[in-house]
């Protein structure tokens, strides 16, 4: 059985035996720092973790992480070695169509240039020996501002993908893997009902007209009530959707999992897995904004030479990379980052921070504010660890995942 769903099928087991239900904490690899974080975490913790990797983070071309589909598994191989974590590990990719990757929607990639990046961007993710591919064809940059992509279309495109992919794989003879399928967004249309089961009806004819209807996807996402702007997930709806493709065996995918207000309700709702991401780059850009602090401190005391600036350079950072753009809202088109609101700024530079944390200027800044308080006694890199764990801890808890490694 594929590890994703040997997982699932094993809490299906153990909540018919203990009554307790249970949802996958997927977090998304936007640093080191983060990746780090996140093995540490499950290993105290004593749980699975599950990566959901974005072709912006981590891609063929290194990503804004600099890592390719590779070099990211080898460093999560080498991680989960630092601290002899041996639970249940998944990598994937989150979020992989065209056009979801912001060079080909800047550049304005064809539709055929933009299939095949993605196919491309496959291809290595299976090499590399990923568990699990998120298909989402949801975006299309043709589409006329204000009106929605055909969800026909979506179903085509999704199949394409997994049927290339599935040749591929064969072809290499590399061991089946996972899938998910959907989107959360408004822009992929299964934001109601009628369009889901649409999209469901038309995925399994497209499957089995390939000859794949012994591949279907573990994952579907669902809109549960979360997404950019709101942290209430919606128990009603999550309910519903999970009834729906529970007997086609599949979960439903919570994204936009960030600072919901009512994780607890997850698992009592019967959902797979939910996605965190920029909530912990926030928890980085946090913690290490608290140190520079620390930092001003020691240096008005003397005990520092050089400040090393670090929120500074990390607000020059993300307004020259560009990329904070498309957080803007409607009313804010025509603003530069210096000229938001003082609150709507930190929002943004805390958010795009992932963008940049590699970039040499962001780097040399972090190792200027570490050697600082190194040199006086203090563990800079533990504290910002620490920060980010405890912001991932509560998902653990949440989802009732503490102790689960003992179980499966």
């Amino acid at each position: 059985m594929k590890k994703t769903e040997q997982l699932l099928h094993r809490i299906d087991e153990l909540q018919k035996e203990t009554g307790i239900p249970r949802t996958i904490f997927a977090a998304c690899p936007n640093s080191p720092t983060v990746i780090r974080a996140s093995i540490q975490a499950a290993k105290r913790n004593n749980a699975p973790i599950y990566f959901a990797a974005t072709l912006n983070q981590i891609d063929c071309d290194g990503g804004y992480t600099g890592m390719t589909q590779e070099d990211f598994v080898r460093t999560v191989r080498f991680e989960c070695e630092r601290v002899n974590f041996t639970g249940p590990c998944i990598v994937a990719i989150d979020h992989g169509g065209p056009w979801l990757k912001d060079k080909q929607r800047t550049e304005k990639w064809s539709v055929e240039d933009a299939m095949n990046g993605v196919k491309k961007s496959f291809e290595a993710a299976v090499l590399a020996g990923y568990d699990l591919i998120h298909v989402d064809p949801t975006v299309d940059i043709n589409v006329p501002k204000g009106e929605i992509i055909d969800i026909h279309l979506v179903a085509a495109r999704t199949v394409e993908l997994i049927a290339h992919t599935e040749k591929f794989r064969k072809d290499h003879g590399i061991a089946p893997i996972s899938y998910e399928v959907g989107t959360e967004e408004v822009h992929g249309g299964l934001a109601d009902e009628t369009t889901f089961d649409t999209f469901i009806s038309d995925l399994k004819a497209g499957l089995k007209a390939v000859g794949l209807e012994d591949v279907w996807p573990c994952f579907i996402v669902g809109k549960v009530g979360t997404d950019l702007d709101t942290t209430l997930f919606d128990t009603e709806v999550a309910k519903t959707l999970t009834a729906k493709v529970r007997p086609l065996g599949s979960y439903i995918k919570g994204h936009y999992t960030d600072d919901v207000s009512n994780p607890q309700d997850y698992p009592l709702c019967g959902m797979g897995a939910a996605n965190v991401g920029p909530e912990f780059t926030i928890s980085e850009y946090r913690a290490l904004c608290e140190l520079e602090e620390v930092e001003k401190k020691f240096h008005a005391e003397g005990k520092v030479g050089v400040l090393s600036h670090m929120k500074e350079t990390l607000l020059e950072e993300v307004h020259e990379s560009h990329r904070w753009e498309k957080w803007l809202h409607e009313d804010e088109k025509t603003l530069d980052l210096h000229e938001l609101t003082p609150e709507r700024q930190d929002w943004i530079v805390a958010t795009c921070c992932r963008y940049i944390w590699q970039q040499p200027r962001s780097l040399a800044a972090r190792g200027f504010l570490y050697a600082n308080l190194e040199r006086l006694g203090m563990c800079p890199e533990t504290v910002v660890l620490g920060r980010i764990e405890r912001d991932m801890d509560k998902y653990f808890r949440a989802f009732n995942l503490i102790g689960l490694n003992d179980l499966l």
